[in-house]
């Protein structure tokens, strides 16, 4: 029976993905699955998605722009004047959009250098999740 992976998704998560996003600098970008990685599951990446579309409701602000999906395109989901919007952020802080509409993972991911792996996830008040 293979191990059971510890609930990533808890109180607290859209707080965990938001504090890791303000770690992405200008000209740089994350994945959805890298950030779900770092929080403790790849299998999460869509729960960061939703995240990234609750960030203008978070009380500092979040480059949510910098995040994008595994083949380093935008994600509209039928949201074009937000991809539109995001495309130019990124444009704006020197990322190349190639004419398909992706950037280069290898020249502009963002690989968190001084990101040090929780042993289990962390609430931000440091209560365990």
């Amino acid at each position: 029976m293979p191990a059971r992976e510890p609930r990533v998704v808890t109180p607290g998560f859209h707080a965990r993905v938001f504090a890791l996003v303000r770690q992405i600098p200008a000209g740089h970008v994350a994945t959805y699955g890298q950030i779900a990685t770092l929080l403790g599951s790849p299998r999460v990446a869509r729960h960061v998605g939703f995240a990234m579309a609750a960030a203008g409701h978070a009380e500092t602000p979040v480059p949510w722009h910098r995040v994008v999906n595994a083949q380093g395109r935008i994600s509209h989901r039928g949201d074009f004047g937000r991809a539109q919007e995001q495309h130019d952020l990124l444009r704006a802080e020197g990322v190349d959009i190639d004419a398909r509409g992706r950037i280069d993972l290898k020249r502009f991911r963002w690989t968190f250098p001084d990101y040090r792996w929780p042993e289990e996830p962390v609430d931000p008040d440091g209560s365990i999740a």
